[in-house]
């Protein structure tokens, strides 16, 4: 029986989360219920979002989600990949100020079942936790692309956590069965170059990925399959080792402002991310698109 997930992203500004939903939409493990979009220029994300869905022929519901943080000043503003939207056919009509309703009626409707993967900012999941306290309880799962946590990349400083800190605290002091957060660790790990992307990514969904990397690869000259390698480990079990422990996180102004901390804990509350095995990754990841 296919996996039903909510995603919740920001797509259009690293480009590892079309990665990852191009994945999601070939993987005929997944039932992607719907999508929320987070962080400025939403409509923009959801239009590329959009455009991923009518070419794989589905159709999932997009919500466009909260564009600006909680507490702290909104530092992505833009979702620059969206420039490549315009050619080729995508929606332009999306719901908004209902993307959180829409995953709280979703998750209520599904008890125990629903998988939430969230990979851009915790704003929208941190509102749904903080509007309906049940809803963490009523998940089967919650997986993130989020935090760093025992190998010290970025100081401990990870993008995603770092531009809604408040949201990720709710996010974190929040009990779903599973809480499993695949960190900058691991995800550093998997990687590929600007000419191995363009070669690999040459047909069917991948091929509008491409078209989106290419304004990614204007300023970087590669991809970290951060976001897809989250996906990966809902459906293979042996890409990734984890560990469980306890994380918090940093909510002093300054530098320290979002840095995940993760203290091992036996049965603790929270499934880190704690190895990785990139070619089982990649193998896998391709293999949803042959």
């Amino acid at each position: 029986m296919a996996l039903p997930l909510l995603l919740d992203t920001d797509i259009g500004s690293d480009i590892d989360d079309a990665v990852c939903l191009a994945y999601l939409l070939a993987q005929p493990a997944c039932a992607l219920l719907g999508i929320t979009t987070v962080t400025g220029e939403g409509q923009q994300r959801a239009m590329m979002a959009s455009a991923l869905c009518r070419l794989a022929g589905k159709e999932v519901p997009i919500y466009i989600g909260a564009e600006q943080p909680l507490l702290v000043a909104q530092r992505q503003p833009a979702a620059p990949q969206a420039a490549a939207v315009r050619r080729w056919p995508h929606d332009t009509d999306f719901p908004r100020g209902e993307a959180v309703e829409f995953m709280r009626r979703a998750i209520r409707g599904r008890p125990g079942e629903i998988t939430l993967l969230a990979i851009g900012p915790l704003t929208n999941v941190g509102l749904l936790f903080a509007a309906d306290p049940e809803i963490p309880a009523l998940l089967r799962q919650l997986v993130l692309m989020a935090g760093s946590f025992w190998s010290g990349v970025n100081g401990g400083v990870e993008w995603n956590v770092m531009l809604d800190p408040h949201a990720a605290e709710i996010v974190y002091r929040a009990r779903p069965p599973l809480h499993r957060s695949v960190g900058l660790d691991v995800t550093t790990q998997v990687k590929l170059p600007a000419a191995d992307v363009r070669a690999r990514f040459q047909a069917g969904l991948l091929r509008l990925v491409a078209d989106f990397a290419e304004v990614w690869f204007r300023e970087q000259p590669e991809i970290t399959f951060h976001d897809p390698l989250a996906a990966v480990t809902l459906f293979a079990d042996d890409v990734c080792a984890f560990a469980r422990g306890q994380v918090t996180v940093d909510l002093r102004d300054g530098e320290t402002l979002g840095r995940t901390q993760w203290a091992a804990v036996e049965g603790g509350p929270h499934e880190v991310a704690a190895a990785v095995a990139p070619a089982r990754f990649f193998d896998h990841y391709f293999s949803v698109f042959a």
